[in-house]
């Protein structure tokens, strides 16, 4: 079975209107290691871990390893950032969507292709979004 994507159409008015990205979901091995990396982050930080903690699974370690990225300073929160814009392709032309840039694609992503920090938002919260099931109220 493939991994997932998910195909987004900037629908905001700005700069990266009508701009398309394609999300794509990590391997195994990827998520698993940022899991790991999250549940390390937060023991480090303090933040309280429920007794559940294994069974909420990746969902429970993703939620919670973003509520520790609050408390992090921003070096120790900087490689969860990236490797979740890894995970996503630019396409800059809609009609030819084979032809991307970003993960899969031809070369990184620049940094002409967003430039709304709302997009980057957006496009994170859709990354996560692919791996788990859950929603902002979670989050909080």
């Amino acid at each position: 079975m493939a991994r997932k994507t998910k195909t987004i159409v900037i629908e905001d008015e700005g700069r990266d209107k009508n701009k398309m990205f394609i999300i794509n979901e990590m391997s195994a091995s990827q998520a698993e290691n940022w899991a790991m990396r999250c549940f390390l982050a937060l023991a480090r930080s303090g933040v309280e871990l429920p007794d559940d903690l294994a069974q909420r699974g990746f969902a429970g370690i993703a939620i919670l390893g973003l509520k520790a990225l609050s408390q992090m300073n921003f070096y120790e929160a900087e490689p969860f950032l990236k490797d979740m814009m890894d995970m996503v392709s630019f396409v800059p032309d809609p009609a030819k969507p084979s032809i991307k840039r970003g993960y899969g694609g031809v070369g990184p992503i620049i940094e002409s292709d967003i430039e709304e920090v709302r997009t980057r938002l957006m496009l994170r919260k859709e990354m996560l979004g692919i791996h788990v099931d859950f929603s902002i109220a979670d989050i909080r």
